[in-house]
């Protein structure tokens, strides 16, 4: 399945993927952002478990923000599997 989940708090201001029926995350994509950065996450997040991904980058923080692209990324992949 595709989502698309907008970003909260950061310079980013959404996020798209797709997880597969075995819970791979693939095809991340985000708009805004430090580009270089979000490419390598997204890079480095292909095929794996989406849960596990989630869980590595959640409560991550960037800067003086409550919040990063990361951990916007873990709480869209938290909502996408809670609507599964």
């Amino acid at each position: 399945m595709h989502y698309t989940h907008q970003n909260t708090g950061t310079c980013s201001k959404q996020v798209e993927f797709d997880i597969d029926e075995n819970g791979k995350i693939h095809n991340i994509s985000f708009v805004g952002g430090c580009n270089g950065n979000l490419k390598g996450i997204g890079a480095l997040s292909e095929g794996q478990d989406a849960k596990d991904v989630a869980n590595r980058v959640e409560g991550i923080r960037c800067g003086y923000k409550n919040t990063s692209c990361p951990d916007q990324l873990a709480k869209a992949i938290r909502q996408a599997l809670s609507e599964n």
